[in-house]
This record gives C-alpha cells, structure tokens and sequence, in this order.
C-alpha cells in the first residue's frame, strides 16, 4: 500500500503541460504600498474574495499582510484567512446567509455587512455573549444591496438596540468609479443619508482610491473620507478605468504571471487556414507555434486573431481560434524562435518585458477581473516566483 502511495505521488507532482501561473508576492507589496500612498489617512481591505481574484489566497497572503484586513465573500475563505495565521479583522462583504454564519463570525472574530431587514433579523435571533462588529451598508447608487438613504437612520437604530451588536461602521459601493460618471453623486447621497450617524466610514473601491483626487476637483468640493478602502483589482495589478488610464499610469505591478510553450511549430501558406473554422486565412508564407493553452485554462475563446501576446519576451499576436487545449501565435519574423519558446498569456516574461492583463481582455472584449477569476483549477500555480528584472 505505502509504495502504490509513493508512486502516485510521484506521478501526480509531474507537470504534463508546461503551463503555469506565477504569483509574484512582491508585486503584490509593491501595490499595497502604491494603494497607501493614494489613501494615506485610512486603513486598507486586501479583498480576496473569489479566491484572491484567482490567485490563490494561500499564494498571496505573504503579499497581502501589511493592509490591515481582509475582505472576502464567504465562511470558507475566513477560514482559511485565519488558518494563515492572520489575527486581525476580516470581513464577510455580503454578511450572514443564514443564523448559522454568525456563530462561524463569532467562532472566528468575523465583521460582516448588514445589508438588509432580514440580517438585522438573524442578528437579534443570534445567541452570543460578544456582540459583533458590523459594517451597515447604504444603497446610494449602485442598486444591488443595502438599506436605501431614507432607510438609513432606522436600520442603524435598530442595529444599535441589540446587544449582539458593538460597533456599527457604515459603507456603500460605487458603480461608476471607474467611468465619467463618478463617483460625486453617490457619495453626496451618502453624506446626506448618514451626516449624523456616527461610525467608521468605508465607500472607496480600487478605482475611487485611484482617482479621489480627479473626484473631489470635479465636484469642486470635499467629498466623505473613507476610514477604510476596499482595493481589490489594483492590488493584483488591473487598471480598474483601463481605457482611461492603465496600471502603469499608478506604477502598479502585475501579480500573476501566465506562461506557456510553444510545443509545435507549422509553416502555412497563401491560402492556407489556421484552427477551427477556418477563420484565419495565410496572405503570405507564415511561421506560427502551437502552445498549450485554451478555454479549458481560462484563455477566453474570444481571444483570437490578434490577441497580444509575448514569445520569449517580443511582442507577437494570437492566430485564428483559441481551442480547449491549445491556440496559435504568430512567430513569423521572430529570429530564434520556434519549438520550446516561452509564451507569456499575461504579466511578465522571464525576461522581465510586460504584456498588461487589461490588454489582453480588451482584445477578448472582457475585463481583466473575468481573467483573474476564470483561471482553471488545471493551471499549475507557482507561488513566491521572484518578479522578473527588464533586461
């Protein structure tokens, strides 16, 4: 028995394909200090919900520890926050699904959001002898949770009478810090709904963080502080307003790293087609390599013919449709290239050169969160991989 053990275990650490994802910890300090710098007077949530963003919550964590607290979705990722040997606060964003929850937030020193009637509810219904930290949230805007402004000041005194319940924060979301719309108009609803409540503050996302500055000379006034930010994307590296500006205007880092191998090489033709459907037609003799990497890795098919790409760190492109398995890179006019050359997907080569997340999602008419997240469970993911040096 111990040696059919063993010899699995050998089989199963080998790497069939030579795709992987690189974390890169110390991009992660280097964006947790940007992040600072842009909001010095409040206090920073790592979000890491959706499994860090794809990244892997045990492959990020060393990078993540000088915010002050992590956000996250659901009991399972607190869990396994904790499990890290983090101490400090933690917050469920959606709050209590069920009475359940809050004796995990009590097992686990847990904050929540309180969004709506029905959690103040579980509150009161919950039996605990240490009342909890909650965050309650205003729907200034967005429409998706929490009170609505006139709902605001009772919802708070409901929550203040209990005895489950110590201190209240109050947050809200913005829907359009990423865009010309902004965000002075939701956050002026929200001074208005809570001017007299007392508590913490917590209204900026990555994108307001970002951008504060841009918000308050538009609004030709000061808008409410935030006593915490929530920074999510641009602590992995993502523009959230890519289009207006990207990660390099801020001097953000990509943390994730996707590279692959050429692992064939063809020589089409005029005239000849390339992949599925033969959407891409050869006007010239063409060089182009095989590499593993497709769909099932969390490539999108809509990738195709043009998707930026690097091959050992110079700029080249997609060609024609991403399979399951596999896509096609042009290697024509690339001296030196061929069977073996790395593939960079996203993020940076080894040889330090960048291809930005946002990039590619823009050519595959997504968003960079989409690719972060739908990362595949088959993609290896390497952790600590030191940040590659341009040379």
């Amino acid at each position: 028995m111990q040696a059919r053990h063993l010899r699995f275990a050998r089989y199963s650490s080998a790497m069939p394909r030579p795709i992987q994802a690189l974390i890169h910890p110390d991009a992660l300090r280097h964006n947790v200090a940007v992040l600072r710098q842009s909001a010095p007077d409040a206090r920073l949530w790592a979000v890491v919900k959706a499994n860090a963003y794809g990244h892997g919550i045990e492959q990020v964590f060393s990078g993540l520890t000088g915010a002050d607290g992590f956000a996250l979705l659901d009991i399972e990722e607190a869990r396994r926050v904790r499990a890290l040997g983090w101490r400090g606060p933690i917050l469920l964003l959606e709050g209590a699904f069920e009475l359940r929850d809050l004796e995990a937030c009590s097992r686990l020193d847990l904050w929540h959001t309180v969004h709506c009637e029905a959690q103040i509810d579980m509150l009161a219904a919950h039996k605990t002898h240490v009342p909890q930290r909650v965050f309650l949230k205003i729907n200034s805007g967005m429409n998706r949770l929490g009170f609505a402004p006139h709902q605001a000041r009772a919802a708070w005194t409901r929550l203040n009478a209990l005895p489950q319940v110590d201190e209240i924060s109050l947050m809200t979301h913005f829907s359009d810090a990423d865009g010309p719309i902004g965000i002075v108009a939701q956050a002026q609803a929200f001074q208005r709904a809570t001017s007299d409540l007392p508590g913490e503050r917590c209204l900026s996302n990555s994108a307001a963080v970002l951008r504060q500055a841009l918000h308050a000379r538009q609004s030709r006034q000061s808008l409410p502080a935030s006593d915490w930010v929530r920074t999510g994307i641009a602590l992995y590296g993502g523009a959230p307003d890519f289009g207006q500006a990207d990660a390099s205007d801020t001097s953000l880092q990509a943390a994730m790293s996707l590279r692959s191998k050429v692992i064939a090489t063809q020589q089409p033709q005029a005239g000849d087609t390339v992949g599925y459907g033969s959407s891409f037609v050869a006007q010239g003799p063409m060089r182009i390599g095989i590499v593993c990497c497709g769909y099932a890795d969390g490539y999108p098919r809509s990738c195709d013919t043009g998707t930026p790409v690097l091959v050992d760190g110079q700029p080249s492109r997609t060609i024609g449709r991403v399979s399951m398995d596999m896509l096609a890179v042009d290697l024509t006019g690339l001296a030196g290239s061929g069977q073996g050359s790395e593939v960079t997907l996203w993020g940076y080569a080894s040889s330090g050169a960048l291809l930005p997340i946002d990039a590619v999602a823009q050519a595959g008419g997504t968003i960079a969160y989409e690719l972060m997240c739908a990362l595949a469970a088959r993609v290896p993911v390497v952790a600590d991989a030191a940040l590659p040096q341009a040379r």
